[in-house]
């Protein structure tokens, strides 16, 4: 049984767009640097329902040991020092998923 994480983020009134796209550029690099990652994603809200998050990432893993892997990696912990200043408000969860492929 894998373990699926989700973290949703809410941007702070003052984050630009370049921020954001700055945010996207290093997360778009750690599924190259960081082989425990078995799937991953992340992308902006689609302003489809009022009240939601500004931002997710869904990372899949394959074990605990893989997680922390991930949350600890250097290339993991530089994006987070980026995204921390711009956070308003965030939210995760990790849960149990079965990992195919």
């Amino acid at each position: 049984m894998g373990i699926r994480h989700i973290a949703l983020f809410r941007w702070r009134d003052d984050v630009t767009p370049a921020g954001v796209a700055q945010v996207e550029k290093l997360l778009g690099e750690l599924p190259g640097v960081i082989p425990e990652l078995r799937a991953y994603a992340f992308g902006p809200d689609a302003g489809i329902s009022e009240g939601t998050y500004d931002f997710a990432v869904v990372a899949d893993v394959d074990d605990e040991a893989g997680f922390a892997a991930y949350r600890d990696h250097p290339a993991h912990q530089a994006a987070l020092a980026v995204i921390r200043p711009m956070l308003a408000d965030r939210a995760a969860i990790q849960y149990p998923v079965e990992i195919t492929g």
